[in-house]
């Protein structure tokens, strides 16, 4: 909360839009009928770890909503799919 109020910048400039990984997900999730990404996928290996944070995140907001740093719009489009 101190760094973001210091005007932190949380991602790196190098990284993928959320969005542009969410949809990575949702092809994998229509090609295997789940969201388990295994630790080694090589088609994107580094999916598995976004679907991680992702659910942390999502552990954070229901805990207290305000550690989260996913949106609602994120959340919702998360279960959309059956996250």
């Amino acid at each position: 909360q101190i760094l973001s109020k210091v005007g932190f910048e949380w991602e790196c400039h190098d990284s993928q839009p959320w969005d542009k990984i969410y949809e990575e997900l949702v092809s994998f999730i229509e090609e295997f009928g789940h969201a388990r990404v295994p630790l080694k996928y090589p088609p994107r290996p580094l999916l598995r770890k976004w679907v991680d944070v992702q659910r942390q995140s999502y552990k954070a907001f229901l805990k207290d909503g305000a550690s989260s740093n996913l949106t609602e719009d994120q959340i919702q489009l998360l279960n959309k799919v059956g996250f």
